[in-house]
């Protein structure tokens, strides 16, 4: 298997809200951000697998090219950290079990330097998830439908050569008590963070990437969003004892694949190859 040697070196890579199995998952521009980059962690922040809303009939095979990307990077040493979010929150039941490199946790502290990292996906502060589970549900269908609707658009707009326009980003600008409710989820998930010790807190949930230093009488901390691929194209990248957010519209390479065989597989093969490397770290 050939791999590309021009990859950047990273300690540290965060995605979240990939929401593999639904319509509005952007797995191609994903698989290329993956394919650039040579991480030692890669830390996958909750709901990469969209369990609420999947359906057999609707599962493409650039969404298992990134299942198997994600499996060809643990088996060549890189560390996987699966953290469970709402959307998968069916793996809760396998929490604390490692197969090879590939872990699956409900949150995770790790040490940077010195310096303590708390990681979580974030839905456990989301009071419309913990007291109507079934609402949360119907909204992501809704929102579901939203995305949808919004790649029609877009693609209407890159055939007349014009940016890309996110109808949901727009909505929750626009609304005020959304944006109440993304100030108040960070302000509850950064004030426990100081009144933790933790000098990062790393979470996902509400598609809002985001980089900020948060303080109060008892301290800081830095809150840190990976943000998502329906929307924003973004992730979380540590090196050289910095944070920094990775935009794909921003930063993106020209769209390459880290060997010819993940291209051409048909999805018969991509299922047996992910089946053998299972295998592989079971032994």
């Amino acid at each position: 298997m050939s791999y590309l040697k021009n990859k950047r070196k990273i300690e540290i890579a965060v995605i979240s809200d990939v929401h593999l199995g639904t319509y509005g998952c952007h797995a191609k521009p994903l698989l290329t951000y993956l394919n650039s980059i040579q991480p030692k962690k890669l830390i996958l922040n909750g709901d990469i697998i969209d369990i609420w809303q999947f359906s057999k009939r609707y599962f493409p095979k650039s969404h298992m090219k990134v299942i198997k990307r994600i499996m060809d990077m643990a088996s060549n040493g890189v560390e996987v950290i699966y953290i469970t979010g709402n959307h998968d929150e069916m793996l809760r039941k396998f929490s604390d079990t490692s197969i090879g490199n590939i872990s699956i946790v409900d949150k995770a502290v790790i040490e940077l330097h010195g310096k303590r990292a708390w990681f979580f996906h974030g839905d456990v502060f989301d009071l419309s998830i913990q007291n109507a589970k079934w609402l949360a549900k119907l909204g992501g269908y809704g929102y579901d439908t939203l995305i949808l609707l919004n790649r029609m658009v877009n693609w209407c707009l890159e055939k007349l050569g014009r940016e890309r326009y996110s109808l949901a980003k727009r909505i929750k600008n626009r609304v005020k008590g959304a944006v109440k409710y993304i100030s108040d989820f960070e302000n509850v998930i950064t004030d426990l963070a100081i009144e933790n010790g933790y000098d990062y807190v790393v979470c996902g949930h509400i598609h809002q990437p985001k980089m900020l230093i948060k303080s109060n009488k008892h301290g800081k901390t830095q809150y840190l969003n990976s943000g998502d691929w329906v929307e924003n194209f973004t992730a979380l990248e540590y090196q050289f004892k910095r944070w920094k957010l990775y935009r794909y519209s921003e930063d993106k390479l020209s769209p390459f694949f880290a060997d010819e065989d993940i291209k051409e597989m048909e999805m018969k093969d991509l299922i047996a190859a992910i089946t053998i490397v299972d295998q592989k770290k079971s032994k």
